[in-house]
C-alpha cells in the first residue's frame, strides 16, 4: 500500500511541479505522514526529479518546443548557485531560511500583479543582465532552502516574456541540473530508502509525461493564477514549518 502511495504521490506532485513548480508542496509533507525521515524524504525527491525534470524536458525538445543551444547555458549557472547556496545554508541558521523562502515568495507573488509578462511572448531565452543574475540566484535559494524554486523560474521566465511552454522546458532542465548533484550527495551518503523512491520515481516520470501534456494544451493567460495559488500553498507551507 505504501508503494502505491509513494506512486501517486509522484504523479500529483510532478504534475503541478512541471506546470508550475511546487510540487513539493504535495510531495515532501506526504512522504512525512507516511514516516519517512525527513533527509530521506527529501533525497528521495531529489533523485525523482532528477528523472521526471529530465523525462519533460527531454519531450519538449525532441518536439522542437526548445534546443540547446538556447538552454545549455543554464546547467553551469543553475550547479554554481546551487553549491553558492549549500555553502551558505552551512552558515545560518534554519530560522533565517525559512525568512528568506517567505520574503522571496512574497516578492514573487506581489510582482506577479505588476509584470506585463503573462507567457504569451515569444522572446528566446538569452545571457543579460537579468536572466543569469536571475536563474543564479535562483539556483543558490533552491541549494540553500529549496521549497518554490520552480515556481520562481517561472516568474523570472515570464518577466523575460518567453511563451509559456518554452519555460516549462527551461524550468525541468534548470531542475535537473541542480538535482543531479544533490540526489548525488544523498545516494552517496546513504540516506536513500530504495524501494520507496522507486516508487515515487515511476509516479514522478509518470506525472511529468502528463504534466507537460496538458501544458501543451493549456491557455497561457490561465498560468498566471495557477502560479498564484502555487505560490500561497507554498508560503502557507513555509510559514507553518517555521513555527
Amino acid at each position: 500500500m505504501e508503494f502505491i502511495m509513494m506512486f501517486l504521490i509522484g504523479v500529483c506532485a510532478t504534475t503541478l511541479g512541471t506546470l508550475a513548480g511546487g510540487g513539493g508542496v504535495i510531495s515532501l509533507p506526504a512522504m512525512l505522514l507516511l514516516g519517512m525521515p525527513p533527509h530521506s524524504a527529501i533525497g528521495a525527491n531529489k533523485v525523482s526529479n532528477t528523472f521526471s525534470s529530465f523525462s519533460s524536458f527531454y519531450h519538449l525538445y525532441r518536439k522542437k518546443e526548445i534546443s540547446i543551444r538556447e538552454s545549455v547555458w543554464i546547467i553551469p549557472v543553475s550547479l554554481v548557485g546551487g553549491v553558492s547556496g549549500g555553502y551558505i545554508a552551512s552558515k545560518i541558521s534554519s530560522e533565517n531560511m525559512f525568512i528568506v523562502a517567505i520574503i522571496l515568495l512574497a516578492f514573487a507573488f506581489l510582482a506577479s500583479f505588476l509584470g506585463k509578462g503573462g507567457f504569451t511572448g515569444t522572446e528566446p531565452l538569452r545571457m543579460n543582465k537579468l536572466s543569469v543574475p536571475g536563474l543564479y540566484g535562483i539556483g543558490m535559494y533552491d541549494g540553500m532552502f529549496g521549497p518554490g524554486q520552480g515556481t520562481l523560474m517561472f516568474y523570472l521566465f515570464s518577466h523575460l516574456n518567453i511563451a509559456y511552454i518554452k519555460a516549462v522546458g527551461l524550468v525541468r532542465l534548470a531542475t535537473f541540473s541542480s538535482c543531479i548533484g544533490a540526489a548525488a550527495t544523498y545516494i552517496a551518503t546513504g540516506k536513500i530508502i530504495w524501494p520507496m523512491t522507486l516508487a515515487l520515481m515511476i509516479g514522478s516520470v509518470t506525472g511529468a509525461q502528463l504534466g507537460v501534456r496538458i501544458a501543451e494544451k493549456l491557455n497561457p493567460r490561465l498560468v498566471k493564477p495557477i502560479l498564484r495559488l502555487t505560490t500561497i500553498a507554498l508560503i502557507i507551507q513555509v510559514t507553518l514549518n517555521s513555527l
